[in-house]
Formats: C-alpha cells, sequence, structure tokens
C-alpha cells in the first residue's frame, strides 16, 4: 500500500528558520517557501528579530491569501506562523 509523503498532507505545519539563511537569500527563501504552500499547510517561521519589513511585503504579496500570526513575540525569540488558505 501506498502512502503519501508527509509534505503532501494537508494540515501541516512546516518549520523554516530564518536563522539559519543567509540574510541576502532570507526574503526569496521565504517567498518560495510560502509559494510552495498549499491550501491548509502551515509554514512556521523563526527568526531572532521580529521581522516588520518582511510582514508588509507579505500583505501586498499574498494578501488575504495567507494568515499571518505570531506564535511567540519575545527579544531574540520570534515565531510567526504563516497559514495558506
Amino acid at each position: 500500500m501506498s502512502h503519501p509523503h508527509l509534505h503532501l498532507l494537508p494540515d501541516q505545519i512546516y518549520h523554516f528558520d530564518a536563522r539559519g539563511v543567509a540574510k541576502r537569500f532570507r526574503h526569496a527563501a521565504i517567498f518560495g517557501a510560502l509559494d510552495a504552500l498549499v491550501s491548509g499547510e502551515t509554514m512556521r517561521f523563526v527568526n531572532d528579530h521580529d521581522p516588520l519589513p518582511l510582514l508588509q511585503q507579505l500583505s501586498q504579496r499574498y494578501g488575504p491569501a495567507v494568515n499571518i500570526s505570531y506564535v511567540q513575540r519575545e527579544p531574540g525569540q520570534i515565531v510567526i506562523d504563516f497559514a495558506r488558505v
């Protein structure tokens, strides 16, 4: 019996730790990761600072197609869920 790969199942949370991505590639990597999500999937984003300019870019690019919600918002530890609608 064949089982689908975990990354093909809806309602999954995929972790994206931006701290391990070179700064000059971060936004492109984040956009690519969000573009790869299907409806019902969530990317859990981790960073060491609050990415306010990025959030503005994401709102402009995706509008209501991606829900943005903070899981943790403390200095040095930011966790945000980006859920594809």
